[in-house]
C-alpha cells in the first residue's frame, strides 16, 4: 500500500501530529476515546508525507503521492468492522429516482456512478491506483490501516437484503449498502490494527491554549488565499442547466475560423470580474494555472468582457478537461449528463499570487451555492 513505503522520519512526524491533535480531544467531547476531525486528520497527512492536498476537490481522492490516490477516512474502530460512507449521490437522483422498486437495477447504475467517479478521480490527478488510508480509534488509541479503493464489480452485484429505505449488496468481494432516502452508499470497512499507537488526551485543554505562545506574531499577518468558483455549463428559465453546444466546452464546435478540436474555455461570469475585480490578471497578460495533476499551463482572460479562462495553446486546457479528466470522444458535443456522470459540474480557481492560480473540480451544484452565497443572478 502507501504508508509502509513512506520514510521511517515521516511515519514518525506523522504519529506525532496525530498524537498531538488527538491529545486535545477535551476540546470537543469528554469521551475517553480520542477525537480526530476529518479535515485535520487530511491535513496533518498531506503535511507529514508531503503529499497533494486535494481536499478542496469534490472527488474520490483526498490526496495523492507517488501516482496513487488516497481517500482519507476517520471513524471509530467499533467491534473489527464499521460501515462508513464512501460516495453520495443527491445530485444523481434524477438517474436512479423510478427503479426503487427494482434493486438490481438501482444498485447496478449507483455501482456505474461509483466506478466513474473512481476512475474521475484517477484521471485529474493522474494517479495509477486508489486506496482508502484509515485511523480508527478506540479508548486510549489510534490504528492506522489501509485497503485498496476497488471499482465495483458490475458483473458480479448480488442483492443480498432489502427494505424500505436501503439496499444491501455485495460483489462477491465487497459489501455495500446504498441508502435510498440519503442517496449515499456506504461500504463495509473490516479494521485492521497495522499501526497502533496510544493517545494521552491532555485532561484541562482550555488552560493548556491559555498558555500557548500567539499563533500568529504580532508582525506577520496570515494571508488568505482567494478563490472564484466558475460554472462549466450555462442556465436559462428554459432550459434549465446545460453546456452550450458551441462555447464554453464545446467551444470547438463554433463556426467561423477553423478550429482545434479539442479547443475550449471556461467561462467567466461578468459579476466574478465585477465583484472580484483584481483576481484575475487583465486580458492579453498570462499567467500560470497549475492542474490537480501538477502540470502547468500557461492561460489568460480573453474574449468581450473578460468573459473567457483560455490556455495557450487553447488546446492544451481542452486536452486536460476532454481527453484525461471527461473522457469524451473527440468530436462528441460535451452535455451536462457527461459531467453530472463524474458528479462535477464547475471548478474552483485559487490565487496564489498575481502570477500563479490553481484549478480544481468542485462537485454538482457548486457554483450555485458561490453564487447564492454573492447573492448574485447566474
Amino acid at each position: 500500500m502507501f504508508i509502509k513505503n513512506q520514510a521511517r522520519e515521516q511515519l514518525e512526524d506523522y504519529i506525532d501530529l496525530l498524537q498531538r491533535i488527538g491529545s486535545l480531544s477535551g476540546l470537543f467531547s469528554n469521551s475517553s476515546t480520542p477525537y480526530l476531525y476529518y479535515r485535520a486528520a487530511e491535513n496533518i497527512f498531506c503535511k507529514a508525507f508531503e503529499a497533494e492536498n486535494h481536499s478542496r476537490s469534490d472527488t474520490s481522492a483526498d490526496a495523492s503521492k507517488n501516482k496513487i490516490g488516497i481517500g482519507l477516512k476517520t471513524f471509530l474502530n467499533g467491534r473489527g468492522q464499521s460501515w462508513q460512507k464512501v460516495a453520495e449521490f443527491n445530485k444523481d437522483r434524477h438517474s436512479y429516482s423510478e427503479l426503487k422498486n427494482n434493486p438490481e437495477l438501482l444498485v447496478s447504475t449507483i455501482s456505474e456512478l461509483r466506478n466513474k467517479r473512481i476512475n474521475f478521480a484517477k484521471s485529474i490527478h493522474n494517479v495509477d491506483a486508489m486506496i482508502y488510508h484509515c485511523v480508527t480509534r478506540t479508548k486510549g488509541k489510534f490504528f492506522i490501516f489501509e485497503e485498496e479503493m476497488k471499482n465495483v464489480n458490475l458483473p458480479k452485484i448480488k442483492v443480498l437484503s432489502t427494505n424500505n429505505n436501503s439496499i444491501h449488496f455485495t460483489d462477491g468481494i465487497e459489501d455495500y449498502n446504498f441508502n435510498i432516502s440519503k442517496s449515499t452508499l456506504l461500504k463495509r470497512f473490516i479494521t485492521r490494527d497495522e499501526i497502533e499507537f496510544e493517545v494521552k488526551v491532555i485532561e484541562d485543554p482550555f488552560e493548556f491554549l491559555k498558555n500557548l505562545q500567539a499563533l500568529v506574531s504580532s508582525n506577520q499577518a496570515m494571508k488568505i488565499k482567494e478563490s472564484v468558483v466558475l460554472p462549466l455549463y450555462s442556465n436559462t428559465k428554459q432550459n434549465g442547466n446545460f453546456v452550450p453546444e458551441k462555447s464554453g466546452l464545446n467551444q470547438w464546435n463554433a463556426g467561423g475560423r477553423k478550429r482545434d478540436e479539442k479547443e475550449v474555455y471556461i467561462r467567466i461570469p461578468l459579476w466574478i470580474h465585477r465583484d472580484f475585480k483584481g483576481f484575475f490578471p487583465p486580458r492579453g497578460e498570462s499567467f500560470n494555472l497549475k492542474l490537480p495533476n501538477g502540470v502547468v499551463l500557461n492561460a489568460g482572460i480573453a474574449q468581450d468582457g473578460g468573459k473567457a479562462l483560455m490556455s495557450n495553446p487553447n488546446k492544451a486546457l481542452g486536452n486536460w478537461l476532454i481527453d484525461t479528466v471527461l473522457k469524451v470522444q473527440v468530436g462528441k458535443v460535451v452535455s451536462y449528463q457527461d459531467l453530472e456522470d463524474v458528479g462535477v459540474d464547475s471548478v474552483e480557481i485559487q490565487k496564489i499570487d498575481e502570477q500563479n492560480f490553481e484549478i480544481d473540480f468542485k462537485g454538482v451544484g457548486s457554483y450555485e451555492s458561490f453564487r447564492m452565497q454573492n447573492k448574485r443572478d447566474l
